[in-house]
């Protein structure tokens, strides 16, 4: 058994937490996963895939992303990434569907970005790959993107594995989310999807609405409206003082 001086003791206790912390293993966090900002139901979802280079040699210089088929996204759009080419792969369903009357069969079903010489990922970095896509499918809908990310050395890694039933995680997960209840009408993203369709780059459109009405009428300043009362009590306080006094003289 290893014994410690005092001083060592001490200088051990003294170490932040945060410092401990960064000696724990971290192999959870090397995954590719995605990030939406939101979940609900019928709304355009930005998805951001965050890819880590887990290679002590090699880079990231490709990732594939496989789009759901069986519920499709209408649209998807990449956004730009410096350094890196995109491309969106449409392909034919294998079963058409109506959306507002017309019969769709075909979607989306493939991004891949790759990167020019170099800009490529390198060891023990990560990027961001970010897409905005809609509209999302059903609550309670899991959406499973599986990721292939491809090394400078040739090799690939696919990161396509599900859960198991004893809820066990599997090596290579693939990036995966669950849609939520749809938002009610007017909400946060309903407007920034509106937004989106109409091109425009501010998503608050309802807040400059409000904004530019209430620019129509005098804003009302309560702490200068205290201050008004309180100096209309206090002059009537001394004129009642100087009456009382001049009464008394």
């Amino acid at each position: 058994m290893t014994r410690f001086s005092m001083p060592a003791r001490r200088a051990f206790a003294a170490v932040p937490a945060t410092a401990v912390l960064v000696l724990l293993p971290t192999v959870a966090y090397a995954h590719v996963t995605v990030n939406p900002d939101t979940t609900a139901a019928e709304s355009y979802a930005s998805l951001t895939f965050r890819v880590p280079t887990e290679s002590d040699t090699a880079s990231t210089e490709k990732l594939v992303v496989d789009l759901p088929t069986d519920t499709p996204f209408l649209s998807v759009t990449p956004r730009s990434l410096p350094g890196w080419d995109v491309e969106v792969e449409v392909e034919t369903l294998d079963e058409p569907f109506e959306v507002e009357g017309a019969t769709v069969d075909e979607a989306p079903a493939r991004i891949t970005w790759t990167a020019e010489k170099g800009s490529e990922v390198p060891p023990h970095e990560y990027q961001e790959f970010a897409v905005r896509v809609g509209a999302l499918p059903e609550e309670g809908t899991e959406i499973v993107l599986p990721a292939h990310q491809t090394y400078s050395d040739g090799t690939v890694v696919d990161w396509d594995d599900l859960v198991a039933d004893d809820g066990k995680e599997p090596e290579a997960p693939a990036p995966v989310f669950t849609t939520t209840a749809a938002e009610a009408e007017g909400g946060h993203h309903g407007a920034a999807a509106a937004a989106a369709e109409d091109g425009s780059d501010d998503a608050s459109g309802d807040a400059s609405g409000e904004t530019a009405t209430a620019g129509d009428a005098p804003a009302v300043d309560p702490v200068g409206r205290w201050l008004g009362v309180a100096g209309i009590v206090v002059g009537a306080v001394g004129i009642g003082a100087a009456v009382f006094t001049r009464r008394r003289a």
